[in-house]
């Protein structure tokens, strides 16, 4: 199938079986080797050969051959025209921001969103290199609008928010970024590209980390910049080969393994993330739970809009107890683990407490501390008595 890669007239669920796949031309096999080189043999002549050139294969950290079968796959996932993989979802970050924004450009971004980001855009980019970055509640896009400045090159949103699962309108936002002659780049992880793709929304960009959902096995990582390919050139040539921030031959190949049954597991994060959050919301001793797929959040109607056909398998949520309770109840949890990260087959919890540096970005009810909950694909029925007897375990009223 790889040479219709492109092929619109094919489901998700073929293309993430078939996409950048095809048979081995040396052995036969139906599935593509790993090929773990770092180096590629050179033409008769290789004098007139640029070395720091990307997307060949001449040295790994250029482009490599299971790098090229994953991009291809998760391009097409993302509806996007090109895409550039790179180690890890930090990597992807880095490389797009590195690549676009120059000293005296302005970025305007969530609130909200993954730690790095907050790192990257409010202290070091703009410490070391002079981009000046504005933090906006992006819910509204009309704070958007009124942050613009005439030197606004890039809006960065991430919707679902981590942790908070705040949700921000990519249309309307991609409107304003248009309007204003800046790019949209939307950090798609807690949604997937099976429940939400933000190019045929409007968006310039997608950024995913591959380690999460598109894995989908916590067993490697990855991050890909999905978009047009004017732009990918240029991240390919800046980022990736100057910064370094190649991925793994090996772990190309295990998230394009992983990704095969996206769809499958997609599902079933889905449908358990909602039967768990419905529950949640039923029990006395939860002071909140916010999910997108509940009529109770904030953002339901907008995510209703942009995402299908689910709402991702992360929530959050309160208890109406103190610190150490938190932690005691966490530490009955048999069939859901605490750890961090997220989209693994297993459920993964997460105590964030009171000491956050970025308590004062979220809304008032996390600031007493809160679970972030990648709620797995094991039953739900497991999920939701291992719940159950923790919380009973810990004390705290439960209702069946």
């Amino acid at each position: 199938m790889s040479d219709h890669a492109n092929e619109t007239t094919y489901g998700f669920g073929t293309r993430a079986v078939h996409v950048g796949n095809e048979v081995d031309k040396d052995s036969g096999a139906i599935k593509r080797p790993i090929t773990m080189a770092n180096s590629y043999v050179l033409p008769y002549d290789p004098t007139d050969m640029n070395w720091s050139s990307a997307g060949g294969n001449l040295y790994t950290r250029n482009g490599g051959t299971n790098q090229k079968y994953l991009q291809e796959r998760v391009a097409s996932l993302e509806g996007g025209e090109d895409c550039v993989v790179l180690a890890s979802g930090v990597a992807a970050l880095s490389g797009l921001f590195f690549a676009l924004l120059n000293k005296g450009d302005h970025v305007i971004f969530s609130s909200v969103t993954y730690i790095a980001v907050y790192r990257l855009l409010n202290e070091l980019l703009n410490n070391k290199f002079g981009v000046e970055t504005t933090i906006v509640d992006t819910t509204d896009p009309a704070n958007v609008e009124a942050a613009i400045r005439p030197n606004t090159k890039l809006i960065h949103i991430e919707t679902p928010g981590n942790p908070t699962l705040m949700i921000s309108d990519i249309a309307a936002i991609s409107d304003v970024a248009h309007r204003h002659g800046a790019l949209l780049s939307v950090d798609n992880t807690f949604a997937s590209p099976f429940n939400q793709r933000p190019i045929e929304l409007g968006a310039d960009f997608v950024v995913e980390s591959l380690t999460k959902y598109i894995n989908g096995h916590g067993d490697s990582m990855g991050g890909a910049i999905v978009g047009r390919t004017e732009h990918l050139d240029k991240i390919r040539a800046v980022s990736q080969v100057n910064l370094g921030g190649t991925i793994s031959p090996f772990n190309a190949w295990l998230i394009m393994r992983g990704s095969v049954t996206l769809p499958l597991r997609m599902r079933q994060h889905n449908e358990n993330a909602m039967a768990v959050a419905r529950w949640l919301e039923k029990q006395p001793c939860v002071s909140f739970v916010a999910y997108p797929g509940l009529e109770s959040h904030k953002g339901h109607e907008v995510a209703k809009k942009q995402m299908s056909p689910g709402f991702g398998g992360v929530l959050s949520f309160g208890l109406k107890a103190d610190h150490d309770t938190h932690n005691r109840f966490v530490s009955h949890l048999k069939v859901i683990t605490s750890a961090v990260s997220l989209g693994h087959d297993e459920s993964l919890i997460v105590f964030l407490g009171e000491n956050d540096e970025r308590q004062y970005l979220y809304p008032e009810e996390f600031h007493n501390g809160f679970f972030r909950f990648s709620v797995g694909i094991e039953d739900a029925e497991d999920i939701i008595g291992d719940l159950k007897q923790a919380l009973e375990k810990t004390g705290l009223d439960v209702l069946t």
